[in-house]
């Protein structure tokens, strides 16, 4: 008879490359690619930076880490066809609002190519298979994908890296009513009903 298996309690290092991660996501977040620092990451993280390049090799492995990012796009199956740019832009809103990984890649992407790609990676691989469910000729769902992706990232860069004021100054259900248009038309192929 053997006694039953006991939970394996988390390593160490777990703990490390988490708290690696949550400093580098802040430190990105605030910095920028360019001005983030190992050191100041590791300091963050109250490690020595040897440590960061021990589980991350350098800044952009570490910046590729902490940039794995789920959008969460939601089931739009079950949205009315005529609210799906209201319920798209509404969903991404949430999300810059309530994350800086993605406002620190789209600030890093600007300048690095390494975080251009891990962004197309993630629109890509994420927006493509949510715009496919709809509209009317599969042959153009990448470049809708492509033109979802356009709007969503534009709104996020103005408002949120270059904070331009009159994109700054709208409220969250004003940009939805100019955009949502836009969004419906490139997720159906169809214009608003």
């Amino acid at each position: 008879m053997t006694a039953p298996a006991r939970p394996t309690p988390p390593r160490r290092s777990d703990a490390t490359r988490a708290a690696i991660l949550r400093a580098a996501r802040e430190r990105f977040a605030a910095d920028g690619y360019e001005r983030a620092t190992i050191r100041a990451i590791a300091a963050d993280a109250r490690i020595d930076p040897s440590m960061v390049m021990r589980y991350y090799g350098n800044k952009e492995g570490l910046f590729a880490a902490a940039a794995e990012f789920d959008l969460r796009l939601p089931d739009l199956t079950a949205v009315p066809l005529g609210q799906l740019g209201e319920m798209l832009i509404r969903h991404f809103l949430t999300r810059w609002e309530g994350d800086e990984t993605l406002t620190a890649l789209l600030r890093t992407a600007s300048t690095n190519p390494g975080a251009a790609e891990r962004m197309r990676d993630i629109f890509a691989g994420q927006l493509i298979a949510t715009v496919a469910t709809f509209g009317t000729d599969p042959a153009t769902t990448a470049r809708r994908a492509g033109l979802v992706a356009s709007q969503i990232l534009g709104l996020a860069f103005t408002r949120y890296i270059v904070r331009l004021p009159p994109m700054v100054d709208m409220d969250p259900d004003e940009l939805v009513s100019w955009i949502a248009p836009t969004l419906q038309r490139y997720l159906t192929g169809l214009p608003e009903n």
